[in-house]
C-alpha cells in the first residue's frame, strides 16, 4: 500500500511539474486563435472565461491570430446561449470584428473543443492554431491537439487571477490523468470521444 501511494504522490508531482514547466514562448503569426470554453453565468462570460477572452483579444491585436475560433456548447439544459455565441458577443463587444469569429457550438470537454475546431479549421484550410487557455489546462489541451494531428499546435497559456489553483489544479491532475489512460487505450482500439 505504501507503494502504491509514493507511485500516486510521484505521478501527481509530476503532473504539477509538467503544469508549472510549461514555456511562455512567443508567437509568431497562426492562421487561427481558438478560445478553450468555461463558463457562462447567463448569457456573460465567468470571469475566468473573460481571462482567456481577454489574452486573445491581445494577440488578435498584436497580430498574432488574424480570426479566433471560439469553442464551446451549451453548459446547461436551461443555457439561453452556448459558451461559444456568449464568447463571441464579449469579443465582439471588444472591438473583435465579428467576420473573424469563428463560432464551434457542440463542444462539452476540452477533447471535443479539440477536435471539432479542427474540423472548422481543415474546412478553411487553416493550418497552424494557438490554443488559448488557462496554464493549469494547457499541456491536457496541447497534448489533445497534437494527438489529433494538429500541425505544431502553440499554446498561449495564462495564470488566473479569479480561479482558486488549489481546486482547479487538483481537478485538472485528475483530468490528465484520465486523458493519459485513454490515449494508451486509444492504442487498442478504444475511442475517446462518443
Amino acid at each position: 500500500m505504501l507503494a502504491v501511494g509514493a507511485v500516486a504522490l510521484l505521478w501527481v508531482g509530476f503532473i504539477q511539474w509538467r503544469i508549472a514547466a510549461l514555456p511562455d514562448e512567443k508567437l509568431a503569426p497562426h492562421d487561427v486563435g481558438v478560445v478553450l470554453g468555461a463558463a457562462l453565468w447567463q448569457t456573460t462570460p465567468s470571469p475566468a472565461l473573460k481571462e482567456r477572452l481577454d489574452r486573445a483579444v491581445e494577440l488578435y491585436q498584436a497580430g498574432v491570430i488574424p480570426r479566433i475560433i471560439v469553442s464551446g456548447g451549451y453548459d446547461r439544459a436551461d443555457s439561453l446561449l452556448t459558451e461559444a455565441e456568449g464568447m463571441r458577443n464579449y469579443l465582439v463587444d471588444k472591438g473583435v470584428p465579428s467576420e473573424s469569429i469563428y463560432l464551434e457550438n457542440e463542444a462539452r470537454s476540452t477533447l471535443q473543443n479539440m477536435l471539432f475546431s479542427q474540423t472548422i479549421m481543415r474546412e478553411h484550410g487553416w493550418t497552424s492554431a494557438v490554443i488559448v487557455t488557462h496554464r493549469y489546462h494547457a499541456v491536457r489541451a496541447l497534448d489533445m491537439a497534437r494527438f489529433l494531428g494538429y500541425d505544431s499546435p502553440s499554446v498561449s497559456p495564462m495564470e488566473s487571477s479569479v480561479l482558486s489553483m488549489a481546486w482547479h489544479k487538483g481537478r485538472e491532475t485528475l483530468a490528465l490523468t484520465k486523458w493519459q489512460w485513454d490515449k494508451m487505450r486509444a492504442a487498442f482500439g478504444y475511442r475517446p470521444i462518443t
